[in-house]
C-alpha cells in the first residue's frame, strides 16, 4: 500500500518533515516515490505547512492513504482527506 506521510529531515530539538508519498513497507527515512510537501512544527501558525495541493489530490485519487497527522495538515491547508478542497 502506498502512504502519505512524514519524513523527519531536522536536526535535534529542530524538527522539520517533509510530506511524501511512499510504500507503508519502506523505513520512515527511506527512498520515496515522491515530496509533495514540508512541515514546521515549530513555526509560528499559518507558516506551518505548505505542500502541492493538485499532487495530493492525485494521489489521493489514485489510493494513496494518508496518516492521521497528514490528514490535520492537509485540513488545516484546506484539503479533505478524501482529496476535495474545503471552502474557506
Amino acid at each position: 500500500m502506498v502512504k502519505i506521510r512524514l519524513k523527519k529531515m531536522g536536526a535535534k530539538k529542530r524538527p522539520d518533515y517533509r510530506i511524501v508519498v511512499q510504500d507503508a513497507r519502506k523505513p520512515r527515512d527511506g527512498r520515496t516515490i515522491e515530496e509533495i510537501g514540508q512541515y514546521h512544527p515549530i513555526a509560528p501558525e499559518g507558516n506551518q505547512s505548505c505542500f502541492d495541493m493538485e499532487r495530493a489530490k492525485y494521489w489521493i485519487s489514485v489510493g494513496a492513504q494518508p496518516t492521521e497527522i497528514v490528514k490535520k495538515i492537509f485540513r488545516t491547508g484546506g484539503l479533505a482527506a478524501d482529496g476535495t478542497p474545503i471552502a474557506r
